[in-house]
């Protein structure tokens, strides 16, 4: 650690054209020769959320043994370097008066069944992610992010006499406000970090025309502050700027692209075509959005309920939503196994992003607790009765992975997100349609 009279502001931000670059928790930013200063740090407590939709081979997911001797199955197979920060959790259940795509997605966050309407009469109930981010968002500047890589532009009825806008999020500020998820990239980048001068968008456009590096803006004043740090921190600003650049990068490739002529349309403005890009460019912004302290909350899409997403680069090209009904067809079968593992295999990838970055003693991931899981177990029945749960991350100390926990079935969806709130410091006693609180610590020993 730097040994200074004076520390540099956790809130430090570099400014230059028109940007704005928060930096990364350095040791720096704590008086040196003070009490703080001798003390493990508090550590940052942060809530991340994964959702897929359609439903998932419970065969292939559900591991045989309970405890901490389970194998892993074929679906959570891409997870093998992580799994002593993974509790798979079974026998959580939703229920409604019938359930469909529609209620999976609103009940998965909310516990609540949404109300039959074709209309804009929209009616869940509050977030979990939302209520966290009343407390947590007081001590960020974003409360939190809602991402997703397909955009919500389905209108009217889906299913089953269900509103489109059931679909499009599974983040609700209040029972009737669900908030809308951002699938471009750049969008993403520039409310995190910055932009050529707001949001006009012809002051965006000349910025891209340019091609102006946010970094080359600020070149002078990175320099400067180099100067002023000890070496790990020059090291963990190394690192981080190397993101910011890649990331950069990334986007400026995408938006070089888009007049490019593509089999489909094309794609927004930042967005790039390939799924794995798309998914590991958000991702590495939702990196970026913890590690700078932007937020703490950030809730995240891999696809829409009803998607019908092909997936040709993993030998699926038969469309997501279709193949989900796969009427025991072991082709079908076979073929949703395929999507339901890719989709853990860019779960690993965001997990090894966590891990790879520091958090004080720590990691990102260390600090994390993460929700993965969708709102329906099979999709061709529907059924939200056993839904595919994970837990990742090591809660800031209070959870511990490595284990397979099964609950009596039906216990309610909403018990789990009582006890993730009690992990985060939320004192809620209950959520939803819950019946009481599950006991983490149990989770946590069994």
């Amino acid at each position: 650690m730097m040994i200074t009279k004076k520390a540099l502001s956790r809130r430090t931000v570099l400014r230059g054209l028109g940007t704005a670059l928060s930096l990364p928790i350095l040791d720096g930013m704590v008086p040196a020769l003070t009490a703080l200063s001798k003390t493990a740090a508090t550590p940052t407590k942060r809530l991340g959320i994964v959702y897929v939709p359609n439903g998932i081979v419970m065969e292939q997911w559900t591991p045989v043994a309970e405890g901490t001797g389970f194998k892993l199955t074929p679906i959570l197979s891409p997870l093998k370097r992580f799994r002593d920060h993974m509790t798979v959790v079974t026998g959580l259940s939703n229920s409604g008066p019938d359930y469909a795509h529609e209620t999976g997605a609103t009940g998965f966050l909310t516990g609540m069944p949404p109300k039959r309407t074709q209309g804009a009469e929209l009616l869940a109930g509050i977030s979990m992610d939302q209520l966290v981010a009343k407390i947590f968002g007081q001590h960020t500047q974003l409360g939190s992010l809602e991402l997703s890589l397909e955009s919500g532009d389905d209108v009217g009825t889906c299913g089953a006499g269900y509103t489109c806008a059931y679909t499009n999020t599974i983040c609700w500020r209040g029972a009737t406000t669900p908030l809308p998820m951002e699938t471009n990239p750049r969008a993403v980048f520039e409310r995190l970090i910055g932009d050529a001068g707001g949001t006009d968008p012809a002051a965006r456009l000349a910025r891209i025309e340019q091609n102006r590096s946010l970094l080359d803006a600020v070149t002078d004043k990175i320099a400067r502050l180099r100067g002023d740090l000890g070496l790990r921190d020059r090291s963990k600003l190394g690192e981080y700027l190397d993101a910011v650049r890649d990331i950069e990068r990334r986007i400026q490739k995408a938006e070089s692209q888009v007049d490019q002529p593509l089999p489909e349309m094309a794609p927004p403005l930042g967005t790039p075509a390939a799924f794995d890009e798309h998914a590991k460019l958000m991702f590495d912004l939702q990196v970026l959005a913890y590690q700078t302290d932007l937020t703490r909350v950030i809730s995240f899409m891999v696809s829409r309920e009803f998607s019908s997403r092909t997936y040709p680069e993993i030998g699926v090209p038969e469309a997501h939503h279709p193949t989900s009904h796969h009427q025991n067809n072991p082709d079908r079968i076979a073929k949703l196994v395929k999507i339901n593992t890719y989709h853990t295999s860019l779960l690993a990838y965001y997990l090894e992003k966590l891990q790879a970055t520091p958090d004080g003693d720590s990691s990102l991931l260390d600090q994390m607790t993460m929700l993965y899981g969708g709102g329906l177990s099979d999709g061709q029945r529907h059924s939200a009765a056993n839904l595919p749960i994970l837990i990742m991350g090591g809660g800031s100390g209070r959870l511990t992975g490595g284990r397979h926990v099964r609950y009596p079935d039906p216990t309610p969806m909403s018990n789990l997100h009582v006890s993730l709130m009690d992990t985060l410091g939320l004192d809620v006693e209950r959520f939803g349609t819950s019946s009481g609180a599950l006991d983490l610590d149990t989770v946590a020993t069994l």
